[in-house]
């Protein structure tokens, strides 16, 4: 069989219609594609926005969970990826930040509070309230011995030099300004963030 150019273009045209109408869902193969079409496996869970904790750049994620919230339902994170609705990001994610799913079922991560008393040796698992608690009495203990108010000069300083304070880098420029102002109004010297870190 001899082939012209016109011919050879005529027939790779109707090949290509033949196989555009059985991809757009027209024919057998449309039939088989709609048979096995899935379910959409976020259509019932939970969606969360918060921020990845990774770096500096905070970048926003959507965190879906399984269940409704009902209230004997036990939740459990399915599925996390970035928020396409995030200034920062707009739904990108670099590698760590896309690995944000096998952080959370890490058997190794630390889900509550754990204390080792002086000269223990053994971590026990504490209540978040004996854990605030004791932060806020320890704090105020040390800001109450290690108080500066007044230099040698006799100017008044309000310093607090014998602790510090890194903050998390992830968080809104909001919730960082009201760390600073929180941190300073305590006399915090020693003030970083974890930015820099």
């Amino acid at each position: 069989m001899q082939l012209t150019r016109r011919g050879f273009i005529k027939l790779t045209g109707a090949g290509l219609a033949a196989s555009s109408i059985g991809a757009l869902g027209f024919g057998i193969a449309g039939s088989a594609q709609a048979a096995a079409v899935r379910q959409f496996k976020l259509s019932a869970a939970t969606e969360t926005r918060n921020t990845c904790t990774y770096c500096s750049v905070a970048c926003g994620i959507l965190i879906y969970s399984q269940g409704d919230r009902a209230k004997n339902v036990k939740q459990a994170v399915i599925h996390i990826e970035g928020d396409p609705d995030h200034p920062v990001n707009r739904g990108t994610l670099c590698p760590k930040g896309a690995g944000l799913l096998d952080i959370v079922h890490a058997p190794g991560r630390l889900t509550k509070p754990k204390y080792r008393p002086a000269g223990g040796t053994e971590w026990k698992e504490v209540s978040w309230d004996f854990a605030l608690d004791r932060i806020a009495r320890l704090m105020k203990e040390d800001r109450d011995a290690n108080f500066i108010a007044k230099n040698k000069d006799g100017a008044t300083v309000n310093r607090w030099t014998s602790t510090g304070m890194l903050a998390a880098s992830a968080s809104s420029s909001e919730t960082s300004y009201l760390t600073w102002k929180w941190a300073r109004s305590l006399g915090m010297v020693a003030f970083d963030n974890q930015a820099r870190v």
